[in-house]
């Protein structure tokens, strides 16, 4: 099940309330979320050499770590974040069951999602959503970042990636290897989109 929650929260704000279902969770249950400008790095990177804070810094951009590992994303207004958090302790098993859940979401919705190894879906060979996950001795938070309309140059800007991490995915920059969903397939505004999005993963979630 979706699980509406309060606007107007800061990315913060959305990590602690994840952090805090996760202890008395009894069944999987979800939420999406929008924030402001937001650099989101993982448990275990560096800020210092996986954010261009100067540029955060100079466009407003909030620089905010979460507990999960993975990649570093950046978030806005044109992105839409999905939690979901289960009683399952099981790491990887919920970690795969989610990808499974939100690529057959944005399929229903006329997108070609697919998987990777590396735990992001993609669309027409470009990444459209990142995730990451954590469990606790109570559950697992699994959460995921899916760029539908987002700012493609602060994007490209604010993070600052290693050459040999994107010589991995066989690309010379981070906007090369994303793209947004609304670029593929216009479903309308953002609110739209998360809308559609919350009735396919309630979907997904229920079979």
């Amino acid at each position: 099940m979706i699980v509406h929650r309060p606007e107007g929260l800061s990315l913060a704000e959305y990590l602690a309330m994840e952090a805090e279902m996760v202890k008395t969770i009894s069944e999987p249950t979800g939420f999406t979320w929008i924030v402001a400008p937001t650099v989101i790095y993982g448990k275990h990177q560096c800020v210092e050499t996986e954010v261009n804070e100067a540029y955060c810094r100079e466009h407003g951009i909030a620089v905010v770590q979460r507990k999960s590992g993975g990649g570093c994303v950046y978030a806005d207004e044109g992105n839409l974040m999905v939690s979901v958090i289960s009683p399952n302790v099981h790491n990887q098993e919920v970690f795969d069951w989610f990808l499974e859940k939100l690529s057959c979401a944005l399929r229903t919705m006329g997108y070609e999602a697919v998987t990777t190894a590396h735990n992001d879906v993609l669309v027409a060979d470009r990444k459209v959503a990142g995730t990451a996950c954590y469990t606790t001795s109570t559950g697992t938070v699994v959460h995921a970042c899916i760029l539908y309309d987002v700012n493609l140059d602060h994007l490209q800007q604010a993070i600052t990636p290693s050459v040999e991490k994107m010589a991995k995915h066989g690309v010379a920059s981070v906007r090369q290897r994303v793209r947004n969903l609304r670029d593929i397939k216009d479903l309308g505004p953002i609110a739209v989109f998360r809308q559609r999005m919350e009735e396919q993963i309630e979907r997904c979630l229920a079979q």
